[in-house]
């Protein structure tokens, strides 16, 4: 079945727009093949998925490794991660004035896709509520709002390959009233047509950039308005969709079902992906890579699971290894047998084990490259299977052989940013992360005194009978001899007539 670049709508998109060709399909609803396609840039099979970055880098990947390891395909970069509190100052990203300012500024490199969005994946709930022309956002220094004005302007000059647009979507609400889902409906249509009038004005020797356009998290009945106004008039303006609830897909337009599908419903487990690759979503942004990372848990799991059929009473296996035990420090093997990265054929788990329990920085970004290269290896056989047909017999047995959710957290990762906690703690006193130092209480100086002055008191005695031992006096009484050391209120000692005047 051919994409949307053979559709009839989008014969007249510019070269340098994207390029979506479906390979494989069975249907609306059901898991399929496809091949993501940027000029200049490397291709991606889909399903796949796409490196979060946290200011605009993968959290512990240096722009070199990024560079050498195949497991990072493109990334998803969001805007709040570089503008500003205050209006008035002009962030530095915005002030750098050369060719593709994002990528530069990020030293991404030429090949690897870069898609741009306002808010993080996941994104924290903003107080700083949505209105007509304006979006919330949390940025490095607190939160406000951009207009959507703003929005198009900064992409216009960050220039990404790939831009979602605005979604009126009020994250960390329980429920949402009928009336505010309208408003939802309303104020995404107006931005995403903002946004394609803003393209529209580039000049033809500007690079363009793809749009994905987003479907909202509620009923199809309740943004009908919004997804008619999607088909009749931008179906030929925009190149994706962005998906925030993977569970409406049946209620998608039948005239969107050829366009990719990026997933912004947050998965909690390989399980979730699973289920929503089951669906037809064709790329992903998967926030518990970084998640497991921090918090030192190296992800351990292939598909299909190493057996087909799995007896209901055994012990299901664990998606992953906590590397805080005590118990992996004599442990040397690989974190995965037959993983290709570096962390597997260079270093064992003692190692690994050894460098979190010291706190090297070098532990999380081996364990970072190790788990992006397991979820590379999972979706490789993901379309190996759909491919071969296999694809719900070997969901099944994954879920038999593995649990549910991936292991807690134990030890204590790396130093935590701002924009890593929910938003109601961001009100509370304090720092978020532990003093290094913290200021004694009188008791605890009291003993730390008395403690010293024990052990001069001893290091004295074991200096007095060091001393004695050098003189070589045999058959002289020990505390004789000590009373008689210079300093303590005697001329000396009388030496025999072998031994040396002076010691």
């Amino acid at each position: 079945m051919a994409g949307p670049s053979s559709t009839p709508q989008l014969d007249q998109l510019p070269p340098e727009m994207l390029d979506f060709t479906l390979l494989k399909t069975a249907g609306a609803l059901a898991p399929r093949l496809g091949r993501f396609a940027l000029p200049g840039r490397k291709p991606i099979l889909t399903p796949g998925f796409l490196s979060n970055t946290s200011r605009g880098v993968v959290p512990h990947i240096s722009q070199d490794n990024f560079r050498r390891n195949p497991a990072f395909n493109g990334v998803y970069v969001a805007l709040e991660d570089f503008v500003e509190k205050f209006p008035q100052k002009t962030p530095p990203i915005f002030e750098y004035d050369v060719p593709e300012t994002l990528r530069r500024f990020i030293a991404l490199p030429k090949d690897s896709p870069i898609i741009l969005g306002a808010r993080r994946s996941p994104p924290i709930p903003s107080p700083v509520a949505n209105t007509n022309t304006e979006v919330g956002l949390l940025t490095s220094v607190g939160f406000r709002s951009i207009s959507s004005e703003y929005y198009a302007a900064a992409v216009r000059k960050l220039q990404p390959d790939i831009v979602v647009g605005l979604a009126d979507i009020p994250f960390g609400q329980e429920s949402v009233g009928l009336k505010r889902k309208d408003k939802m409906s309303d104020r995404t249509e107006t931005w995403t047509r903002d946004i394609i009038a803003k393209r529209n004005t580039l000049d033809s020797e500007d690079p363009k950039f793809s749009i994905f356009a987003p479907i909202l998290p509620i009923e199809r009945d309740l943004q009908s308005w919004y997804l008619d106004h999607l088909v009749d008039d931008m179906l030929d303006k925009i190149q994706g969709i962005a998906i925030y609830d993977a569970y409406i897909m049946e209620d998608l337009p039948d005239e969107l079902h050829p366009f990719p599908r990026l997933s912004f419903h947050n998965p909690s487990s390989p399980h979730d992906l699973l289920r929503q690759i089951n669906l037809g979503i064709d790329l992903f942004t998967i926030p518990f890579i970084n998640t497991a990372t921090d918090s030192g848990i190296a992800l351990n799991f292939t598909f299909p699971s190493p057996q087909k059929v799995f007896d209901a009473s055994s012990t299901r296996q664990s998606l992953g290894i906590d590397m805080w035990h005590a118990s992996l420090a004599t442990d040397v093997t690989p974190l995965s047998e037959n993983c290709p990265c570096d962390a597997c054929t260079k270093h064992h788990k003692a190692y690994i084990q050894h460098l979190l329990s010291a706190k090297e920085m070098l532990g999380w970004v081996l364990i970072q490259m190790h788990n992006h290269a397991v979820l590379t290896s999972f979706f490789t056989t993901i379309r190996a299977s759909i491919s071969a047909g296999t694809f719900e017999e070997d969901i099944k047995a994954f879920e038999a052989y593995y649990e549910p959710q991936l292991p807690e957290k134990t030890g204590q990762g790396p130093r935590l940013r701002g924009y890593q906690f929910k938003s109601e703690s961001h009100a509370e006193k304090g720092k978020k992360n532990p003093k290094a130092f913290r200021k004694l209480g009188e008791e605890e100086v009291r003993a730390l005194q008395e403690e010293a002055a024990r052990r001069k008191e001893k290091k004295d005695v074991v200096d007095d009978e060091a001393m004695v031992g050098l003189v070589g006096m045999d058959g002289v009484d020990g505390n004789v001899a000590v009373n008689a050391l210079p300093g303590e209120g005697v001329d000396g000692l009388e030496m025999a007539d072998d031994t040396p005047e002076k010691i």
